[in-house]
């Protein structure tokens, strides 16, 4: 019998199978280890569900079809249990994260050839910061999981195992900040990693802290969104009656990944259309509406996300809007990015400096800052996160599978 670690995250999930005491990431797309965390149920097919980046493909191509994305971030919130359209037949958001979780197991089964019951399966340190909804997310994932098929199930901190990949690569004792910044959560450890501790079987003693908080990739988005994009759909402009600021409600739940499906109402096409026609900037609205209409939602929310990503290496980026209106764009810069995602890289140092603190060690003491998950490739979020012990090196390459491959290296024990 095997085991295997699943790494399943907001934007992006892995899985690795463990076989001969070795840790090995099964393909799950063609031959790529990454599958971007998505969903399609294409109706134009009778209901065929596709993954990853063919769902995204399709989307994008305007086949028929409903796109789930960023589900991760809702398991510890009622919205997990609301039911979305997808044809003529109602799916609950749990029954989504399941098929996929499912899809994660065949894959490794298929790679491994033999079934696999038992997960290493990652977890951040703060699904959300209530406890409640913190322990409920556990709760709910473990009973998908289980729903999906596996039946021996334990959980592990995501930043301990991107420190198990990351200690496999070191040559000396060291004392480590390993910050996991993901799509939906960032999460910190303060680990004692080195040659000699590799093979101690109890490594609670190395485990001096562990931090985190419910901001990510996704949060970004939605501020890029909001600040650069929004506005040519009517945020910030105002209502006719009494100069009143149109609502920011709309704005924010067709920016947020995990709530766009939720804007896809006839209620909901009604209240922008009665809003267009009171609002001082009637075209702008009208653009709202069709992007409901239209349900292009996730279209937006992919151009922007593809800008965050232009901006992590790029000082300007152009957004093309075409998708929702001919010759539509809008210019983003790193200035204005940095600007609009200042609160949160604030609340990232703090929450980097907070587990130092946590582990009774000063900041000087931190040797290593080892850096993993798509969202620190951000210039400021780097940044923000150094800042919280500027001796230290970095280290990372901002890998996307460490975690998996830290989970499977457990498994494999």
């Amino acid at each position: 019998m095997i085991a295997c670690g699943l790494d399943f995250g907001t934007s992006n999930s892995a899985i690795g199978v463990a076989r001969d005491g070795a840790a090995v990431l099964a393909p799950v797309e063609g031959d790529e280890t990454l599958l971007p965390s998505a969903v399609f149920f294409d109706l134009e097919t009778r209901g065929r569900v596709v993954f990853g980046n063919e769902a995204i493909v399709a989307y994008v191509g305007q086949t028929e079809g409903r796109l789930m994305r960023a589900l991760k971030s809702i398991l510890g919130s009622p919205l997990i249990e609301e039911q979305t359209a997808v044809g003529g037949r109602k799916v609950s958001l749990a029954s989504v994260v399941e098929i996929f979780v499912r899809h994660m197991k065949q894959k490794a089964e298929a790679f491994a050839g033999q079934e696999i019951t038992t997960a290493v399966v990652g977890r951040p340190v703060r699904f959300d910061e209530d406890a409640r909804a913190d322990a409920r997310a556990q709760e709910v994932l473990e009973g998908i999981a289980r729903q999906a098929g596996f039946r021996d199930i334990s959980f592990v901190y995501e930043p301990i195992a991107a420190a198990h990949a990351y200690e496999q690569t070191v040559t000396q004792e060291e004392l480590v900040l390993i910050a996991d910044i993901g799509g939906g959560t960032s999460d910190f450890s303060v680990v004692r990693v080195g040659p000699q501790r590799r093979g101690r079987s109890d490594r609670g003693g190395d485990v001096l802290a562990n931090a985190g908080i419910r901001l990510g990739g996704t949060d970004l988005d939605t501020s890029l969104n909001l600040a650069t994009v929004m506005p040519l759909l009517g945020l910030g402009s105002r209502l006719v009656e009494k100069n009143l600021p149109m609502p920011l409600a709309p704005y924010r739940e067709l920016a947020t990944w995990s709530t766009i499906n939720f804007a896809y109402t006839h209620k909901n096409e009604r209240e922008l259309a009665e809003l267009a026609a009171l609002a001082r900037k009637p075209e702008r609205v009208r653009r709202l509406l069709g992007l409901v209409q239209r349900r292009l939602g996730h279209r937006l929310a992919l151009a922007v996300e593809e800008a965050k990503i232009a901006l992590s290496v790029e000082d300007r980026a152009l957004l093309s809007l075409d998708f929702l209106e001919a010759g539509l764009t809008v210019p983003a810069t790193r200035a204005a990015f940095d600007k609009s995602i200042a609160a949160g890289c604030k609340r990232l140092r703090e929450a980097a400096a907070g587990c130092i603190a946590a582990a009774g060690v000063t900041p000087d003491a931190i040797e290593t800052i080892f850096l993993t998950g798509g969202t620190s490739r951000v210039p400021a979020v780097r940044d923000a996160i150094a800042s919280a012990a500027p001796a230290a090196r970095l280290a990372g390459k901002s890998d996307l599978l460490s975690v998996a491959l830290g989970l499977t290296q457990i498994a494999a024990r």
